[in-house]
């Protein structure tokens, strides 16, 4: 499931991103099509959904017309997804940046173990790329993946233990393991520092 879009003022400065108020209206149509029909919505239905009119959408979609960013804002959370999915370039233009300041970070319980994001959420993908921050002391466990999912460690700074099923690895900065991730696995932190690591998630054909 994708985040939970943010509240409208917070996402302003994206549709900063698209240079001229025709093309952004265009980017904004064309992306609510890809959107609505990804996920097997008429434009009845999304309407119904996000209180948004039928007409109103169905304008949006053609180009004809630019949906202020409270009504983005519906829409994009009745289809549960971040409002610069409607401002991303697709195409020969499919450029889309993830500015430090607004990527997502989710941490643990106790804080000592952080992960962000550093893909778009706007689609379903085979390949994810994170960055993990592990304090001292910190682990991570992780369970298998479905057989065929492979996972691509590289540690930055610091030391990170990996354990995958019985194998164990230790690892300094600049070294790297690639190993299935159908086993449970666990990344600790033993050192007195930040550990960095950056990890790449491959799954197998159909699991997305």
């Amino acid at each position: 499931m994708m985040p939970v879009p943010s509240h409208p003022a917070d996402e302003t400065a994206a549709l900063s991103e698209v240079e001229s108020t025709e093309e952004l209206t265009r980017v904004v149509g064309e992306n609510l099509r890809r959107l609505r029909t990804r996920r097997g919505l008429s434009l009845e239905r999304l309407a119904q959904a996000s209180g948004v009119s039928r007409a109103m959408l169905g304008q949006v979609e053609l180009g004809r017309s630019m949906p202020t960013i409270g009504v983005l804002w519906k829409i994009a959370r009745s289809l549960d997804a971040p409002l610069t999915a409607f401002t991303s370039l697709q195409g020969n233009r499919d450029l889309t940046v993830i500015r430090a300041d607004r990527s997502k970070i989710l941490s643990s319980l106790d804080g000592k173990v952080q992960s962000r994001a550093l893909f778009p959420h706007d689609k379903d993908r085979r390949v994810e790329f994170y960055e993990l921050r592990i304090k001292a002391g910190g682990a991570e466990e992780g369970k298998g993946h479905q057989s065929g999912t492979v996972e691509n460690l590289v540690v930055t700074e610091g030391i990170l233990e990996v354990m995958v099923g019985q194998h164990f690895m230790r690892l300094a900065a600049g070294d790297a393991a690639l190993f299935n991730a159908d086993a449970q696995h666990r990344y600790s932190n033993p050192g007195e520092r930040d550990a960095l690591a950056y990890l790449v998630v491959s799954y197998a054909e159909g699991q997305r």
